[in-house]
C-alpha cells in the first residue's frame, strides 16, 4: 500500500498488477471501512489488475479538512484510476461506493467497461438526513469504538456466533476518524444520482445481502427497471463481500467473465 497526493489530500492506494494488458477492477469502499473490506474476495478475480483505495477520511487516507460530497469523492475515484494507469475499468462500489461510482460514471462514462453496485442506492432515502444525523450524534457521544459495536450488530447477520468477522469489522470502523465519518455521513444525507441509472449503457450487476433490510428488494427493482443483473447473497447483511466472501466472490467473478472479453 502506498499513499499518494490526490485532489488536495493524500489517499491510501493498493495496486495488484497481473499484466500490462489485463483488465482493471477498481474497488470503492463503504463508509467506515477501508480497502481491506475486499481482501477475502480477491482470490476470485484471477487475471485482473486490482486497484483498491481508502476513500478520503477512511483507513490510511487523510481525514478531510472541509466538506465532502460525491462530486469530490468521484473526482478522487477518477484520479486514483489515472494514477494507476487504469484508463478503463470495471468499478465495484460498496454502499457509499455506489454513489461514488455513479457520480464518476456520469462525468466520464468512457472510463468504465462495467459496474458492480453492492448494497448501495442511487439516492438518499427520504429519512436519510435524520438517520445520518442521529448516527453522527451516536459516534460523537460514544466515540468510534462505541459506534463500531452498534454498527457491527446492524450490518452483520451473525455478530455473536461469528466473532472473528465481527471483530474484524469493528476494528475497521473504530479505526476510522470521527472527522472522516462525519464528513462522509453528511454527504450521504442528501445525494441523488437516480438520474444516472437510465443512462447506463454498459453491463451492470447489482448485488445485495438478503438480510440487509429492504435494500435487496430495492436493488432488485432497480435492476428490473434498467435491465441489469441482480444477485442476492443469502445469510449476508450490509457487507456481503466481507461477511460471505465465499458466495459474493464467485457471483462477481462470474459477471466479470462476461465483460472481460
Amino acid at each position: 500500500m502506498t499513499r499518494y497526493p490526490i485532489n488536495g489530500t493524500t489517499l491510501n492506494i493498493q495496486i495488484d498488477l497481473v499484466g500490462e494488458h489485463a483488465p482493471w477492477l477498481v474497488m470503492s469502499n463503504s463508509l467506515v471501512t477501508d480497502l481491506s473490506i475486499w481482501q477475502q474476495i480477491l482470490p476470485a478475480f484471477q487475471g485482473w489488475n486490482l486497484l483498491r483505495y481508502d476513500q478520503r477520511g477512511h483507513g490510511e487516507s487523510d481525514a478531510p479538512s472541509g466538506a465532502v460530497d460525491f462530486d469530490l469523492l468521484s473526482e478522487d475515484l477518477l484520479a486514483v484510476m489515472d494514477m494507476a494507469g487504469a484508463s478503463r475499468a470495471v468499478c465495484m462500489g460498496l454502499s457509499m461506493g455506489v454513489p461514488t461510482t455513479l457520480a464518476a460514471y456520469e462525468k466520464a462514462p468512457e472510463r468504465f467497461r462495467a459496474l458492480v453496485l453492492m448494497d448501495g442506492l442511487a439516492r438518499a432515502a427520504a429519512t436519510a438526513k435524520e438517520t445520518w444525523g442521529a448516527r453522527i450524534a451516536e459516534a460523537r457521544e460514544g466515540g468510534m469504538s462505541g459506534y463500531a459495536e452498534i454498527t457491527a450488530k446492524r450490518w452483520l447477520t451473525t455478530p455473536e456466533t461469528d466473532p472473528g468477522t465481527a471483530e474484524g469489522l469493528k476494528a475497521m470502523i473504530a479505526g476510522t476518524s470521527f472527522a472522516g465519518f462525519e464528513a462522509c455521513a453528511t454527504a450521504l444525507q442528501t445525494y441523488d444520482y437516480a438520474h444516472v441509472l437510465p443512462t447506463l449503457s454498459l453491463p451492470v450487476l447489482l448485488v445485495a445481502g438478503l438480510c440487509d433490510g429492504a435494500i435487496g428488494k430495492t436493488m432488485q427493482d432497480i435492476a428490473d427497471d434498467i435491465g441489469a443483473q441482480f444477485q442476492g447473497i443469502p445469510e449476508a447483511g450490509h457487507v456481503p463481500c466481507f461477511e460471505r466472501p465465499e458466495t459474493a466472490g464467485p457471483v462477481v467473478a462470474t459477471f466479470l467473465k462476461g465483460v472481460a472479453r
